[in-house]
């Protein structure tokens, strides 16, 4: 791409024909050609991946959480109800205190993944 958009060596064909060459959408070759004027032309800088500012967040859901929760999934569902649903794990995981609190759509992932289905 930035071969393709240099002018120090003549004339270059249009954004369009470069990114279509190339195999990318306009816009990316706009973002690259951006990214290289703000590195100052370090042809490693811009095509680098960016350090992350802030470390990524570890997830709260470790093994024990999962196994803590699937043990809920499979257990009998309280009084006046004949099954389990995702809301209703997610109101009983928010009792127990050594499970952190979980959304409904986070619970629904980790039991898909372990290839548990509520019924």
């Amino acid at each position: 791409m930035l071969l393709a958009l240099d002018t120090s060596v003549g004339e270059v064909d249009s954004q369009e024909v470069i990114a279509a060459r190339v195999g990318v959408s306009t816009e990316m070759l706009r973002l690259v050609a951006q990214r290289f004027a703000e590195t100052g032309g370090d042809v490693d800088a811009t095509i680098s991946r960016k350090q992350r500012e802030h470390p990524p967040v570890p997830s709260p859901v470790t093994g024990e959480v999962e196994a803590r929760l699937i043990a809920l999934a499979c257990s009998q569902p309280p009084k006046g109800y004949t099954r389990w649903s995702l809301r209703l794990l997610e109101k009983h995981v928010a009792l127990v205190e050594d499970i952190p609190d979980l959304d409904h759509s986070t619970i629904g992932r980790v039991l898909k993944k372990r290839g548990c289905v509520l019924i």
